[in-house]
């Protein structure tokens, strides 16, 4: 998966505007332009896109950490400068106030099953003998399980 293709599935789930989307860039202190979020918005495919580095991404989910969870005292987070699928995981349990049961339940909800096991072992140090890399296909879905728990429906799909 892409930086985009993350983004891209955030900003679907919940539904935000460009606005909302500079905004929390700028709750991490860092400006970008609706230009900038509209490239990375773009497919591959399309001559205008841009590629999203692991740093942007990383701002975006601290200012996501914030504008769910609230400010912390002290200072914001330096963003990573190498984002790894387990960090990503780790940044949207943060952010939504996930307990591992409750990642368990999104990961069902994209009819993938997960022992606790298995998931307390992606949320280890890189140099722990029992962390595991997250693969591509957890962590998308996860991003299809948070659509379903997070996703409004249109009104008239009901």
């Amino acid at each position: 998966m892409t930086k985009n293709d993350i983004l891209r599935r955030i900003r679907y789930t919940f539904d935000f505007s460009d606005e909302k989307m500079i905004s929390i860039f700028a709750l991490a202190n860092y400006k970008v332009t609706r230009a900038e979020i509209s490239d990375w918005m773009k497919r591959e495919e399309d001559p205008a896109y841009k590629t999203l580095y692991d740093d942007e991404l990383a701002v975006f989910l601290n200012g996501l950490i914030i504008e769910k969870r609230g400010r912390k005292e002290g200072p914001i987070p330096k963003p990573e400068n190498k984002l790894t699928n387990n960090v990503i995981l780790k940044k949207l349990q943060i952010a939504l106030n996930l307990r591992a049961e409750e990642v368990l339940d999104v990961l069902m909800l994209a009819d993938l099953k997960v022992s606790k096991y298995e998931l307390s072992a992606f949320f280890r140090k890189p140099d722990h003998r029992h962390y595991r890399p997250l693969r591509d296909q957890i962590l998308r879905n996860f991003l299809n399980g948070m659509q379903v728990k997070y996703r409004k429906s249109d009104p008239g799909q009901d």
